[in-house]
């Protein structure tokens, strides 16, 4: 089949205007939030409105032997959803249903195309929570999500976005619709295919629907925000905390860099004073005396490790606000430059370790870079800045990111913690997995995707 005759065929499946293939329309389409992964033209941009039009696409696609690269919101940071040429580019954002809120049994049935605070505050007005909450999660779609099996901010007591999954609805490089997992609290029938989706960045199959557990919603957040003149003492404090087995629902770290710019941006003063080279932000949820007594002891610890500054709140709008601090930093980042931000995951013990590291690549690049990140369960973010149209200054971005990759393996790290592979981090997938779990992801592949159709580059090679 020639790809005009699959154009057609898409058109007489979905409808003419569920086929974009205006080239100014789908460069739109073509590639998420990281700028140094590679991205092509895709042949046509489809959005279906239905599982059943998702099998039809994926069935004409593999008679004419055309890839297809499944996309959400386009908020990824790891080119997981960038076109190749010639691709048939899926958004899944039609699929935008949320079938079934059951708050009796604490789960819910949901389209991927359903964005993720849309979803939050759905189940919220049923008394329930739904843990996920990547940094986009105001425009980021459960889909993305799943696909990437994405984190954030309170992953150190929720963990993520495959913690909160139950059964999944996938569509096969066959076209055939694969209904796996559970509704119940417990399961142990056969593989758990289920997580075997979840994360794969669209390499094995199209996720059209989502069962998921939900949580009761937790009681209103009390913050702790704490001050370090050291780097080593907010590490000291992280450590501590794990130590003796606290669980907030959120922990953060900001260095100073970050800091500078978010209090620069939101022109206000976090308190932490100009000798402060760390902040730490904490919160529980526990509600009442629990959360008091929870802030308490972190808050014992943070002076004990030598914070200079150490303070807590109930109130709800200053917790925001110390929050929004965190929340805003790469948008801070952007008035310095274009930001380039990495994401690996270390022992929580070796957090300070990392943020040094970071130092010494920032000073032998040349370049700002800023480190926030989630204390709690070791993941860190560091943020490179440069100025876009300076092709130097985009090489020695490039040389940082690698570099703080290199940083976090030494570590004992892992080169992603909730961001993904993608296009970006192939190679570094292969290494830190070796030859071995590399044949295995390749053998799993091969099995269900025959033909590699789906989303091939991602992730590994096939070669």
């Amino acid at each position: 089949m020639s790809n005009e005759a699959l154009v057609t065929r898409l058109r007489d499946l979905l409808g003419k205007s569920a086929v974009l293939t205006d080239i100014d329309v789908t460069a739109s389409y073509a590639r998420d939030m990281m700028p140094l992964a590679p991205s092509g033209t895709p042949l046509a941009v489809v959005l279906p409105a239905n599982a059943a039009e998702v099998q039809a696409v994926v069935k004409a696609c593999a008679e004419a032997k055309v890839p297809i690269v499944p996309r959400g919101a386009g908020s990824g940071l790891s080119g997981a959803a960038n076109a190749i040429d010639g691709c048939v580019t899926l958004s899944l954002t039609k699929l935008n249903e949320i079938v079934e809120i059951d708050a009796g049994n604490r789960l819910a049935v949901v389209q991927p195309g359903v964005v993720n605070l849309d979803f939050r505050n759905a189940v919220e007005k049923h008394g329930l929570f739904y843990p996920p909450d990547p940094s986009s999660y105001d425009w980021c779609t459960i889909g993305g999500n799943l696909s990437t099996n994405a984190g954030g901010l309170c992953c150190v007591k929720y963990g993520v976005t495959t913690d909160s999954v139950l059964g999944l609805e996938v569509v096969l490089a066959d076209g055939s619709l694969l209904k796996t997992g559970r509704r119940t609290v417990k399961g142990v029938a056969g593989y758990d295919l289920a997580r075997l989706f979840v994360g794969s960045e669209g390499t094995l199959g199209v996720i059209t629907q989502a069962t998921v557990q939900l949580k009761p919603l937790p009681q209103a957040p009390a913050t702790l925000v704490a001050g370090f003149s050291t780097t080593e003492a907010a590490g000291e404090a992280v450590a501590r905390v794990v130590r003796e087995g606290l669980v907030p629902s959120l922990l953060e770290i900001m260095d100073a860099s970050s800091i500078k710019a978010s209090e620069a941006y939101l022109k206000t003063d976090l308190g932490a004073g100009s000798s402060c080279q760390a902040l730490l932000l904490g919160q529980s949820d526990a509600g009442g005396e629990v959360a008091r007594r929870e802030l308490a002891a972190l808050e014992e610890i943070c002076v004990d490790c030598g914070a200079d500054l150490a303070y807590t709140t109930e109130d709800l709008e200053e917790g925001r606000m110390l929050l929004q601090a965190r929340r805003v930093v790469l948008t801070a980042l952007e008035t310095y430059g274009l930001w380039l931000t990495d994401d690996v995951c270390v022992p929580r013990t070796r957090i300070a370790e990392l943020i040094r590291g970071c130092e010494k690549i920032s000073a032998e690049v040349g370049l700002r870079i800023a480190v926030v990140g989630h204390a709690g369960d070791g993941n860190m973010h560091p943020t490179i800045v440069y100025q876009p149209d300076d092709p130097d200054e985009f090489e020695r971005a490039q040389r940082a990111f690698d570099e703080i990759l290199e940083v976090g393996l030494s570590l004992g790290g892992t080169v992603t913690g909730e961001h993904g592979v993608g296009k970006i981090k192939r190679e570094w997938l292969a290494r830190e997995i070796g030859p071995v779990g590399l044949r295995v992801h390749q053998e799993i592949k091969r099995a269900l995707d025959p033909e590699n159709l789906f989303n091939p580059g991602s992730m590994f090679s096939m070669t």
